[in-house]
């Protein structure tokens, strides 16, 4: 059990900080996450939204009480990182690596954290 709680913890903080300096990003690099939502083809004033919408999503993944919005927060980073892998591959820029390693995080997390819920 203690084993699993690690892992848990392990996986989540380092899926929250990827996830900070995204939000870090768009709220203090706008100019340039705005290039790179036209060059996706994606309207830019989803921008702040997106942003805002991430860190509601951590504070879910690390409210024990939030059962029920704690699923849908693992559903939405999985749709979320899913195509960002996509946008990033389509566009050819390279940069899927982070989106991949955001998914993997989130999977390992999802996981123990059923296991530490029991």
């Amino acid at each position: 059990m203690k084993r699993d709680k690690i892992i848990f913890y392990v996986a989540t903080g380092l899926l929250t900080l990827l996830m900070l300096f995204s939000v870090s990003m768009y709220f203090f690099k706008h100019d340039d996450v705005s290039v790179m939502f036209i060059n996706f083809g994606y309207p830019t004033y989803i921008i702040y939204p997106y942003a805002v919408a991430k860190l509601l999503g951590l504070v879910a993944l690390w409210n024990p009480n939030f059962k029920v919005i704690k699923e849908w927060a693992y559903a939405g980073f999985f749709f979320a990182f899913i195509l960002a892998f996509f946008a990033h591959y389509m566009i050819g820029d390279g940069e899927q690596t982070g989106a991949l390693l955001a998914l993997v995080l989130l999977i390992v997390s999802y996981i123990f954290n059923k296991r530490i819920s029991k």
